[in-house]
């Protein structure tokens, strides 16, 4: 594991942020932190990048301590924040050369990595132009390329596409997947739910200061049930006789009645045979897969116990 912490502790006066929390993450992984406002996040990034100590717990990255030896840990990490970094008055050349030069690379190396990471996030055409001429999604882009620079073991990424538009974002996911297939380890924090499912190797979900789930996405998706068949009848006493065919309770629409399913086509089709010879079949069929925001919802609203798939 290149990122373990464990117990970790941590209160800002009379208020428990984090109430012993264990992280585990893999070499060359996407691994996702997610939770509501307030459940710890942004307090756990901030002592895993050195930035703040825990009061109980230890972490380590690489090998190194955060406590004890933080200058190891900072010189195998990177940290971009929620909002860009960049020097405005130069160009994106200009702002990755110079990051370059701050992290003791030679003239020429410095160049040559500028260079590298200018194609790689596709800034080439506005490599020359000040960064205060550049929209969002390419001040984003440039602030991921500058983090970068200096080749680091883990990246620690806080929300990184916020704002963006979706083209940009998915310029984004796919210069975090590059980075990954190369060895990189990305820790993620997001308000997308989307983006943990298009880009997490495993998924931990924190509330309340506490770890609640953790897991990959289709484990944590299995948590809040299989997939299901919302059926749509045009009368309530249809609804009922449905529901007695295939034993199941009905729900808060009292025109729609769920019934699980494995996904399949032949189920399908079962399903619908069977309501036809009944005399009951329904006026549409959608369905139903669950998603992260069913996991997201279910976890964080019914106070779960934690969960480890």
């Amino acid at each position: 594991m290149i990122v373990e912490a464990t117990g970790l502790h941590k209160a800002f006066g009379s208020t428990q942020v984090l109430n012993g929390v264990d992280l585990h993450v893999e070499e060359g992984t996407v691994f996702a932190l997610l939770g509501p406002n307030g459940a710890g996040k942004t307090t756990i990034v901030r002592i895993l990048t050195t930035l703040l100590r825990p009061d109980r717990g230890s972490v380590r990255i690489a090998g190194y301590d955060v406590v004890h030896e933080a200058t190891g840990v900072r010189g195998v990490i990177s940290l971009t924040g929620q909002s860009a970094a960049v020097d405005d008055q130069q160009t994106g050349r200009e702002n990755l050369v110079m990051i370059g030069r701050l992290m003791h690379l030679g003239a020429p190396t410095a160049r040559r990595r500028a260079t590298e990471l200018l194609e790689r996030f596709e800034l080439v055409d506005a490599m020359n132009r000040r960064v205060k001429t550049y929209s969002g999604g390419m001040r984003r882009r440039l602030d991921l390329a500058m983090s970068l620079v200096s080749q680091p073991k883990v990246i620690f990424l806080d929300e990184p596409t916020t704002g963006l538009d979706p083209s940009s974002r998915t310029t984004m996911w796919d210069a975090i997947k590059d980075m990954v297939a190369s060895g990189t380890t990305i820790v993620l924090t997001t308000q997308y739910l989307e983006e943990a499912d298009r880009l997490a190797d495993r998924i931990v979900l924190i509330n309340g200061g506490r770890v609640v789930a953790s897991g990959t996405a289709d484990a944590l998706k299995s948590q809040v049930g299989g997939d299901r068949l919302d059926l749509r009848f045009s009368a309530e006493t249809d609804v009922a006789r449905a529901a007695t065919l295939f034993d199941v309770p009905r729900g808060t629409d009292p025109l729609v009645l769920g019934v699980p399913s494995d996904g399949s086509a032949e189920h399908l089709h079962r399903v619908l045979d069977d309501l036809r010879i009944a005399g009951v079949p329904p006026v549409t069929v959608s369905s139903h897969r669950p998603t992260l925001d069913d996991v997201f919802l279910s976890l964080t609203a019914t106070g779960r116990t934690p969960a480890q798939v």
